[in-house]
């Protein structure tokens, strides 16, 4: 498997297609919200091909599972997840650790089966699993061979 095949599982998206959707992704870098070398995003995340299944791992440490909400539509996986602001009035010290809803989405490729996401979280991971579709496995074709026949005389 190389770079290409992991690239087309999980598309990024072309700003010249979805202006709106790029601006956006430029406002959040811009105030922050989706991290910056020195503070990484929210949901920090892996994606790798194993055979005929996509994984995708996202961090979400400290978020209460019921809080996590997964949706698709199309080939777009949309995650959302709340860490709650703290209860007490205590005076923070350092508060490096994003609260609050936050949300992303990831744009898959057509040749991942989107009926077939299986999702699970432990330890603070949440990790999807999605199998390639079958129209999208390299299959073998049998050739026809052909031997009747006849010969031409003159």
């Amino acid at each position: 498997m190389n770079d290409m095949e992991v690239t087309t599982m999980l598309m990024r998206t072309d700003p010249f297609r979805d202006p709106f959707r790029e601006l956006d992704r430029m406002a959040q870098l811009a105030l922050g919200a989706t991290g910056t070398l020195a503070r990484p995003s929210a949901m920090p995340l892996d994606a790798w091909r194993d055979g005929d299944e996509f994984h995708v791992e996202l961090d979400l440490p400290g978020v209460d599972p019921a809080s996590i909400d997964l949706d698709v539509e199309r080939n777009v996986v949309t995650v959302r997840a709340e860490r709650p602001a703290r209860a007490s009035d205590a005076e923070l010290i350092a508060a490096e650790r994003p609260r609050g809803v936050f949300s992303r989405q990831l744009v898959l490729g057509d040749s991942l089966d989107t009926e077939q996401i299986q999702a699970t979280y432990d330890a603070g991971v949440l990790s999807l699993s999605i199998p390639v579709a079958e129209r999208a496995k390299s299959r073998r074709i049998e050739i026809e061979h052909k031997q009747d026949r006849q010969a031409i005389t003159a």
